[in-house]
């Protein structure tokens, strides 16, 4: 049987990890010590779109983790470097999906691991209730390709695709897994961007351009201007990014960034719009509307400290 490393167990990770413990020994890699013995102790309950129960089992201690054959990393793209850190060595043997939103996580997780690089991309969505239960709600595939600069196998691609099928999910494996991260990463950076920007949920608002204020034109504005520096670059998209968009903003999902920003907690805006952003200089294209986005994000990160430095001088300065 395999054995399986979820290396965080949010939504994503959590559905992963209760999936793929129906057919190989999976362990959890988690932050915190209750976390680990909530999932010991009551394993991973699925509900919604499937409905189940597993055992598994889950640990944040990195020398208690056994050697692995596979390793998914599903924790936020800025947490990488000190999730897989600790455990990088329990896959030199085997290889190591990168489940993170934009680009760069690839890179971060080879740096850490002298196993096969998988790059990865899903567009599974979930909400996690508890711990211990993650409700599944939209069953959509995995893309999953070889990760050019470590020389991963086809071969272990396939293999890593055909165990995700295996345990109930869906998964593709391509010879080239960049045109399918990249039209993630274009519809990624384009909604969660305007979502934090505007405090909106993924609403019908994003597909909307019936009116001269509607948010729509910016999405659709935002999706092309990324498009451009994707040719640049010499990617032809997987899919359409704005049929992707008018597709989730049915749905009112709050995105990952506005529930950041809400929570005055690092974005992922480096690895989305950055991304965009420096692979458009790098190609020597424009991309203002995405560095725009970017910029203005990261203000918003600088604000909170600075809000919190001149209350403080603020109250400093006051008489009794």
């Amino acid at each position: 049987m395999k054995r399986v490393c979820v290396i965080g167990c949010g939504a994503i990770g959590s559905l992963y990890a209760a999936h793929l413990a129906r057919v190989a020994e999976v362990w959890a890699f988690v932050r915190r010590e209750e976390h680990a013995e909530a999932l010991n102790r009551e394993g991973l309950r699925v509900s919604g779109t499937h409905e189940f129960h597993v055992q598994l089992k889950a640990t944040t201690q990195a020398d208690e983790l056994p050697d692995c054959d596979l390793a998914i990393v599903a924790t936020k793209a800025t947490q990488l470097a000190q999730s897989v850190g600790p455990v990088g060595e329990r896959f030199d043997k085997g290889g190591v999906i990168s489940a993170q939103n934009g680009l760069g996580s690839e890179e971060i997780i080879a740096a850490c691991t002298r196993g096969q690089v998988i790059r990865g991309t899903t567009f599974m969505s979930g909400t996690r209730h508890s711990d211990t239960h993650v409700q599944y709600e939209l069953d959509t595939a995995t893309w999953l390709g070889p990760f050019e600069p470590r020389n991963t196998p086809f071969s272990m691609v396939k293999e890593a695709a055909d165990l995700i099928i295996t345990a109930g999910l869906k998964a593709e494996a391509l010879q080239d897994a960049r045109p399918a991260q990249w039209s993630k990463l274009i519809f990624n950076a384009s909604v969660n961007g305007v979502s934090a920007l505007t405090g909106l949920p993924h609403s019908p608002h994003f597909g909307d351009e019936s009116q001269f204020p509607s948010l729509g034109h910016l999405l659709h504005d935002l999706i092309e201007e990324g498009k451009r520096v994707a040719a640049a670059a010499g990617v032809h998209l997987h899919e359409d990014p704005w049929e992707m968009n008018k597709i989730g903003a049915m749905t009112n999902h709050p995105t990952s960034m506005l529930n950041d920003i809400r929570h005055h907690s690092p974005t992922e805006v480096d690895f989305l719009s950055g991304a965009i952003a420096r692979e458009a200089e790098r190609a020597g294209v424009s991309a203002p509307l995405h560095t725009a986005v970017y910029r203005l994000i990261r203000g918003q990160e600088a604000s909170w400290s600075f809000k919190d430095e001149n209350r403080a001088v603020a109250t400093h300065g006051k008489g009794p």
